[in-house]
This record gives structure tokens, C-alpha cells and sequence, in this order.
């Protein structure tokens, strides 16, 4: 994860001239104090809990004109220190060549520069003049790379939580679009705003067009919103949840408050282990296995999780007749459905029967994302006025994003991707396996 903390301010006072200008997770903390006060030492945190459109506030007193990301090794501390506006700094080539303390009040009053920061005031400058200022009121970005050539970015208000586990990192934000998001080795996994669409798709296709779901076991899916969702289905009596990360389970269950009855219910078995491991040492079967896994990259925790020998010698024998399993199987977009999505498809396409892939529009993901179901039970036939029966009957509490109608919709894949599956002859295995564009934090894996 990348947090950029970018002032993009178009005035004659202020000269930020490249938008690489602050690649930092910002290493300073807000206090409520005049700016004046604020002195290098006391910036040392990284500002879980703070609030950046404070910090906007003092940004035109900062004069950064360039820093270049890998070549710096200006200290963070007074770069934080002059964006905080303690000190005008201009940085050439990475390298500080002149500081000088600011007086706020000769280039405005703070609530002009508040005003300023918002976007809609006026600024004065040193030589007297008033000047109309629009700025850019968000300073802190997360930046996800999905390509070598194409990255996706959006505001971030806070940083509510960081950390490290021993698997991967850990970070909750607050972010404008989206509410919170939780981030997992820089990779986005879920978002406050439409976290519904991926966990409803995952979940309820399986167990609604399963006979009678009673057991399920959910592979991963740590942060409970998997099981939320088949806690839903009034026929279910266990749900399995295993999850390799007892911090990010934890951390999970404390903070994200609506998946509470979740993680409290009597339902639910949780417990911390590989999932392999977890499977092939139970002496039971379940009607539904659901891979709500990390994505395949390479070095990853979990890419094995995907492979022809997992599903044929640990996924099946653990089913009962008629069981299915369902699994994400990353972006199945346009342009991204050949990096993952047709391989996981074929593979189970030699293991299993009966296959069926769908996918939906994730907002959060910037791309269309994409599920395979997969049994050797025929799968009843899938229609609107069945789902739609299935659903009333089935399952208490709503849904915001499945019904009838959109369940046939996203089944309906669009002709390239269909072309795409349907020639693909790549099976997924440890010694062949496709990776989507990512990184591993390098903590210990998995498998």
C-alpha cells in the first residue's frame, strides 16, 4: 500500500509542481495546537486516528517543490514538520536546500486558509493580495498498483488502524468513496460501501441452489462478513471458519461492529489454522466449501489453495453427495479475466462435473470480479422466479444486492470472457500456477 500525501495547490505562493511530491505514510501526528507550536520531535507516529483534512488546512505555507520517491534521503520528520507548515521547505533532487520558519498569520488567518483548504475561500498572500484558491481538501491517497502500467487511487480522510501480523500487513482507513476500507498487504479486500455485493455473490448462489445446506466450512474469510451472510440461511446449523490469522480474525471481530452477531453466534466454529490442514484432519463433510481466499500473487500465502491437487484431494473428499464448492476467483473483466479467472475456471472444470462461473461489478475493485461454483451434482435450473422463491423461503434478513434477476445477470458473462473460458487449457498447479499483478509482504506464507 502506497499512502501519498499529495498538496495540490495552484496559487502563486505555493510551488508543488509533482504529484509524487509526499509518497509517505504520513509520519506525523495532529494534535489540537496551533501548527506554530508543533515542533519536528513530536511527528514520529504514524497518525492512526487522524483527521487529514485538519492537516489540509496548513498545507500553502509548504513549499515543497519536488522530492523523488526512491532517491530521497531527506529526513520524513521534517518533511511532515513543512507540510504541517512548522517550516517552508524546498526540496531539489531529495535533498533539502533551504528551511526557514513560517508565520502563519502573515499569509492569512486561519480560517481564511481553512476556507482555502475547503476549496471555496480566498488566501492572503506575503505581498497583501487575495488570491481565489481552489484546493484539493484530500492530501492523503491509497494507491494500488494492478498493473506495471495502471494504478488505482482514491482519498483517504484516516488511518484507523496499522499493523503487522505474521502473515501479511494490516490497515483500516477511512476513505471518502468507499467508507472504510480494509487493506491486506496493500491490496484492497473490502469496502464499507459495497463489501454486500462480494460476500452476497459468494455466498448465496451455492446454498440457494443446494437441496439443503446444513454444514458449510468457509476457507479464510476473516473478516466474518462471509459467515454473516450464510448465518442468513435458516437451514445451515454449522459454519466452519478458518482463517490462518489470529490478528486480522481479531482485529476484525473489534472493529467492524456489523458483523458482530457473526462472530457471537453459536453457529459459528472459529478456528485459527491453514485451511488445508483444517480439512484434511477433520473426520467430517460439509454440504458447502466456500474459498473466500487472498488472491493468487506470487509469494502469497494462499495460491496453492487454488491448484488441480488441492480441489481433487482435499475439496472433494470433504463434501457430501450433492456438495458444492464456491470460490473466488479474482478479476474477470475485460482485460484482467485471463490473469487468473480462466485458469481457476478450467481447473475445476477437470475436477468437477458441473461448473459454473459468474462475476460482478465491484466498485471498490475497479474491476469486475469473479466466482466459480463447481459439483458433481447438476445444478438445478437457474431461473428468476426460483431464486427469487428460494430466497423468501430460505433466508432471514436482506439482501442488497442478489435477487432473482441479478443472479441470472451475473451468470450471463459477456461473450469475450465465455470465448476466453471456453478455450482456456491451463490447469492450475503448484508448478504452473498464474499469479495476478501484486505483491507479498514476505512474512511467513501459509502453506
Amino acid at each position: 500500500m502506497l499512502l501519498h500525501f499529495v498538496p495540490e495547490f495552484r496559487s502563486a505562493v505555493v510551488d508543488c509542481t509533482c504529484c509524487n511530491i509526499l509518497s509517505l505514510s504520513l509520519s506525523h501526528q495532529i494534535e489540537s495546537k496551533s501548527p506554530g507550536n508543533l515542533a519536528a520531535s513530536e511527528t514520529s507516529k504514524a497518525p492512526v486516528g487522524t483527521d487529514f483534512e485538519v492537516a489540509s488546512t496548513w498545507l500553502p505555507a509548504c513549499k515543497i517543490k519536488y522530492l523523488k520517491e526512491q532517491e530521497s534521503s531527506v529526513d520524513k520528520n521534517k518533511i511532515a514538520a513543512a507540510a504541517m507548515g512548522e517550516i517552508a521547505t524546498e526540496v531539489e533532487a531529495g535533498i533539502i536546500t533551504s528551511t526557514e520558519r513560517v508565520n502563519h498569520t502573515s499569509n492569512g488567518s486561519r480560517s481564511q486558509l481553512l476556507a482555502a483548504a475547503a476549496g471555496d475561500g480566498t488566501m492572503t498572500t506575503t505581498n497583501g493580495t487575495v488570491q481565489q484558491q481552489r484546493v484539493n481538501k484530500r492530501c492523503l491517497w491509497f494507491e494500488e498498483e494492478l498493473e506495471p502500467d495502471l494504478r488505482w487511487v482514491f482519498g483517504v480522510s484516516k488511518i484507523l488502524h496499522t499493523g503487522e501480523s505474521e502473515f501479511q500487513t494490516i490497515e483500516l482507513v477511512e476513505s471518502g468513496p468507499f467508507g472504510k476500507v480494509l487493506l491486506l498487504d496493500g491490496k484492497l479486500q473490502s469496502a464499507e460501501a459495497d463489501e454486500f455485493v462480494y460476500h452476497e455473490s459468494i455466498v448465496h448462489p451455492a446454498l440457494l441452489y443446494h437441496s439443503n445446506p446444513k454444514k458449510v466450512f468457509i476457507m479464510g474469510g476473516g473478516e466474518g462478513s462471509t459467515a454473516r451472510e450464510v448465518l442468513k440461511h435458516s437451514s445451515v446449523k454449522k459454519v466452519v471458519m478458518c482463517d490462518i490469522d489470529q490478528e486480522v480474525v481479531d482485529f476484525c471481530r473489534s472493529n467492524l461492529i456489523e458483523n458482530a452477531e457473526a462472530f457471537s453466534s453459536t453457529r459459528v466454529e472459529l478456528v485459527i489454522n491453514d485451511a488445508r490442514a483444517e480439512l484434511e484432519n477433520r473426520n467430517e463433510k460439509f454440504d458447502v466449501i466456500i474459498g473466500d481466499l487472498n488472491d493468487p500473487v506470487e509469494g502469497g500465502p494462499c495460491f496453492t489453495l487454488y491448484t488441480h491437487s488441492f480441489y481433487m484431494h482435499v475439496i472433494k473428499p470433504k463434501l457430501n453427495v450433492g456438495g458444492i464448492l464456491v470460490t473466488q476467483a479474482g478479476p474477470a473483466g475485460i482485460l484482467s479475466h485471463t490473469e487468473v479467472y480462466s485458469s481457476i475456471y478450467n481447473t475445476l472444470r477437470q475436477t468437477f462435473k458441473y461448473v459454473l462461473p459468474y462475476a460482478a461489478h465491484v466498485p471498490s475493485y475497479a474491476d469486475t470480479w469473479g466466482w466459480v461454483m463447481a459439483s458433481d451434482q447438476a445444478f438445478p435450473t437457474v431461473n428468476i422466479k426460483e431464486t427469487d422463491y428460494r430466497i423468501q423461503k430460505r433466508i432471514q434478513g436482506d439482501l442488497h444486492f442478489l435477487d432473482g434477476q441479478t443472479l441470472c445477470a451475473t451468470l450471463a458473462l459477456n461473450k469475450h470472457v465465455r470465448k476466453t473460458l471456453a478455450e482456456e487449457t491451463h490447469v492450475y498447479t503448484e508448478d504452473s500456477a498464474r499469479f495476478i499483478h501484486g505483491y507479498s509482504s514476505g512474512l511467513k506464507n501459509q502453506n
